[in-house]
Parts: C-alpha cells; structure tokens; sequence
C-alpha cells in the first residue's frame, strides 16, 4: 500500500506491517483514504484530528450547495414488521416527494453485541425502497448507531407511489355531482318541513 506521512510526504509504497510500525512509532493511526486505488493509499494521521477536518471539509462544501430536504426515520434492531412497513411507508412517501431520507437504525445495551441484525434491517430497507431511491452510500456502524443516506430516483427512473391516490387527479378535474344535486333538493326538504310543522 502506498503510504503518506504525518507531514504529508509520501513514504513510498509499504506492507501493512511496516505501515503499521510507522503509525506507532509515531504515535498516530493509519488511515486508509483511498481504498479503491491500486495500489490502496493510506496515510498516518491522528484519527480524531482526522475527522474532525473531514468534517470541517463537509460542512464547507454544504454551504456552497442548494438546500435539500432530509427526513430521518429512526429504527431499532428488535422493531415490529408491522411498525417497520409503517417506516417504509414513510420513506417511499419521502422519497417520491423528492426528499432524501436518512435512516437511523439505533442499538441500546447489549443490542451492539449483535450488530449484524440491524445491518439485516438496513438491508432489507435499501432493497424495499430500491424502485424509489437508492442509498448514497453503504451503511456504516458509527458509534452506537447505523446511518444510511437514501436519495430520490429521478422522475423518470422512479417507480409510482403505491399510496398515492390513482382516484385524486381525476376528482380535482370532474366535478362534483353530488353537491349540485344536494342543492336541488334542499328547497323541497325545507317546503316538508314547513308543511309538518303547521
């Protein structure tokens, strides 16, 4: 793996035992950056130093980007199917308003022992709303928490919202017989009741 220094110089190209000697020699982490590459770029950095940039970094390239709409739907590992097609519900509902949906999937306790439960969930949400939206990344563990960031298809690529009302358009263009005909009768309900009240 190639391997950048703590000043920011590249050391060359390393195993990942030597690799690993250096960041403790120097008293930092080794961090891998680019794992697609070839060969795999890692640099030895300070994590939380680290993260705290990347963040830095993210926060600023926010500010330079329109506003999108996020909504957050929170899951838990041990969550009712009935509760979880209710959260699904509101995902594609979210999704096909054009809104990104952030899923947070939370462990309390001895939950994180099994962690592999809530990555099954995240899972098979990604695959229910897979005709909807598709996520931006893979999920990651982070802390006590699983995160994943889903976006809308485009318009064209999306799948029609299943909740959505077929019978909505086509009553905002008709109109309404039944309130004309409530009209007409109305004067010959009034003519009765004056008749039995006399």
């Amino acid at each position: 793996m190639r391997v950048i220094g703590v000043d920011g110089k590249q050391l060359g190209i390393l195993s990942l035992s030597d690799a690993l000697n250096m960041a403790r020699a120097n008293t930092v982490d080794l961090v891998e950056i680019a794992p697609n590459a070839t060969p795999p770029v890692c640099r030895l950095v300070d994590f939380g130093k680290f993260r705290y940039e990347q963040a830095k970094k993210d926060k600023e390239s926010k500010k330079h980007q329109h506003a999108n709409k996020v909504k957050e739907i929170q899951l838990s590992p041990k969550i009712d199917p009935h509760d979880f097609g209710v959260k699904l519900n509101h995902a594609v509902d979210f999704l096909c308003e054009d809104m990104k949906v952030k899923v947070v999937l939370k462990f309390r306790g001895r939950e994180m022992a099994h962690t592999e439960y809530g990555f099954q969930l995240i899972n098979k949400m990604i695959k229910e709303v897979t005709p909807y939206g598709h996520p931006d990344a893979n999920p990651k563990l982070i802390g006590k928490a699983i995160n994943l960031m889903l976006s809308p298809l485009p318009r064209n690529k999306r799948a029609k919202n299943p909740r959505e009302p077929e019978d909505r358009k086509v009553a905002e263009d008709e109109p309404d017989t039944d309130s004309e005909e409530m009209e007409e009768s109305a004067p010959e309900d009034k003519e009765q009741n004056q008749a039995q009240s006399s």
